[in-house]
């Protein structure tokens, strides 16, 4: 089995890449684990996703991040896995009306790889090997802040998890046939911009230790 972890930075995956680096790369043949840099935001994540998934055809891809959260259901430190995606700012906003690719009808709501608006991961049952917590996220290109924008993404999309890569991989995963999925730790809650407030150091750990702790059940399956 061949597995390829991503992050949009290396420091993400770096304490999990020291842990397994030795067991799992190049040095086995039976099961095989590699770690990439996306970079960030939706247009890098995509085209090294794409790129990775065209040209090595992996049996998984597992991406890993942190992530700000919506709701106090996902505090701080919480690590937790994304059913479905939704892209939280490609549209137009008009009279104070948010309207995205769907409103506007420059896309079908469910037009693969589209279902009811929703880029959902069809291989969580299966993969979801440690039972972590399912939430449903958005991706944007502009960080969420103003109390505003936030309302209006809370109103129309009921998102407990905001992040800038995600719908990436949810989208070139349903189109390619490649399973996937998305492992996330919440650092901040969305809009709280006094980073002292933050547990970014902990949400790291914590992701880092549960995706080591996910890639050796993986292993044990195989």
């Amino acid at each position: 089995m061949r597995v390829i972890i991503t992050a949009a930075t290396v420091g993400e995956w770096m304490p999990a890449f020291t842990s397994l680096n030795e067991l799992y790369t190049e040095k086995s043949t039976r099961f095989k684990v590699q770690f990439y840099q996306s970079g960030v935001g939706m247009l890098a994540s995509a085209v090294s996703l794409t790129r990775l998934a065209l040209e090595d055809r992996p049996d998984l891809i597992i991406q890993m991040g942190i992530a700000g959260s919506f709701t106090s259901n996902t505090e701080p430190g919480k690590v937790v896995v994304v059913n479905q995606e939704m892209l939280g700012d490609t549209g137009v906003e008009e009279g104070g009306v948010w309207k995205d690719l769907f409103d506007l009808k420059l896309e079908k709501s469910s037009y693969h790889p589209w279902e009811k608006r929703k880029l959902p991961n069809p291989w969580l049952s299966k993969y979801n090997l440690l039972q972590l917590p399912e939430v449903d996220a958005i991706t944007v290109n502009q960080v969420s802040t103003g109390s505003a924008r936030i309302a209006q993404l809370i109103k129309k999309y009921k998102p407990e998890l905001e992040s800038m890569e995600g719908a990436a991989l949810h989208y070139i995963g349903r189109e390619t046939g490649i399973p996937f999925i998305q492992i996330r730790a919440v650092s901040n809650m969305v809009g709280e911009r006094d980073k002292s407030k933050w547990l970014m150091k902990e949400s790291l750990a914590n992701l880092n230790q549960t995706v080591i702790q996910y890639v050796e059940q993986l292993y044990q399956l195989k």
